[in-house]
């Protein structure tokens, strides 16, 4: 069990894993209007740049791994993400500044957890510019499932929530729409009532990332400004002053 605040590396052996070869056209889909060079898979990223530092803070369990060609270094902490993040880098001996290019989840998940990962790769972006991308965490348990039947989803708040389908756009729907067989990924924090027969997947990058269909799936889009997944972007309403007098007296 792993104590508060602690790392863990995934692999008692030093986190090393060596992913499996697949064709990449056998488990690539195309978002709708979107084209496959800018949708690349983790293989091709890695394949581009050499490796890559990928950072996962949606969830309770705080992710960083540093991917290769053929193989990855993973660890994790419990910590919050502000320290976690840099717990993990300590962890996996990488410094940010030595990096070819970043990977970031933008969620759904913990807003605070992926603000704290995007504004960490803004910062060593700017003193060295370098290609980033992010990725959905609820694409990639959908990713991992292969089947359309099943949606993925995460507490989205206000009795609504985020649901992903294999081959299709993540959306929010009302809980009272939420039908079917649903899974939510293992670490996600729940504020509304679960839906019936919700059940739970595993939340576990190294393990997800191992199978060939989620390394070889275009799941990630290259992004020259870091944040976290907003469905629509916010509104804001514009003040007008005024000045306020006491009544006339009668």
């Amino acid at each position: 069990m792993v104590s508060p605040g602690s790392v863990t590396p995934i692999d008692s052996r030093g986190t090393v894993h060596v992913w499996p070869a697949a064709p990449l056209w056998a488990c690539r889909r195309r978002r709708p209007g979107v084209s496959w060079a800018d949708m690349p898979s983790l293989r091709e990223i890695t394949a581009q740049h050499g490796s890559c530092l990928l950072l996962d803070a949606a969830s309770e369990r705080i992710q960083v791994g540093l991917c290769a060609v053929d193989s990855g270094r993973w660890t994790e902490s419990s910590a919050e993400a502000g320290e976690g993040l840099f717990r993990c880098l300590d962890a996996l001996g990488v410094d940010p500044a030595t990096v070819p290019a970043f990977a970031f989840c933008e969620g759904p998940g913990s807003i605070l957890g992926i603000r704290t990962a995007a504004m960490a790769i803004r910062t060593w972006s700017a003193l060295t510019p370098r290609p980033c991308y992010h990725y959905q965490s609820l694409a990639v348990v959908a990713t991992a499932l292969a089947d359309p039947m099943i949606a993925v989803v995460a507490d989205a708040r206000r009795e609504s929530w985020h649901v992903y389908r294999a081959g299709a756009p993540l959306r929010r729907v009302p809980a009272a729409e939420l039908t079917g067989p649903c899974v939510m990924p293992e670490g996600f924090r729940r504020w509304s009532n679960p839906p019936a027969g919700l059940a739970s997947h595993p939340y576990r990058l190294q393990g997800l990332f191992a199978r060939p269909e989620v390394a070889g799936a275009d799941l990630f889009t290259a992004t020259n400004t870091p944040d976290a997944f907003l469905h629509e972007e916010p509104a804001y309403a514009t003040w007008t002053p005024q000045v306020h007098r006491a009544p006339a007296t009668p």
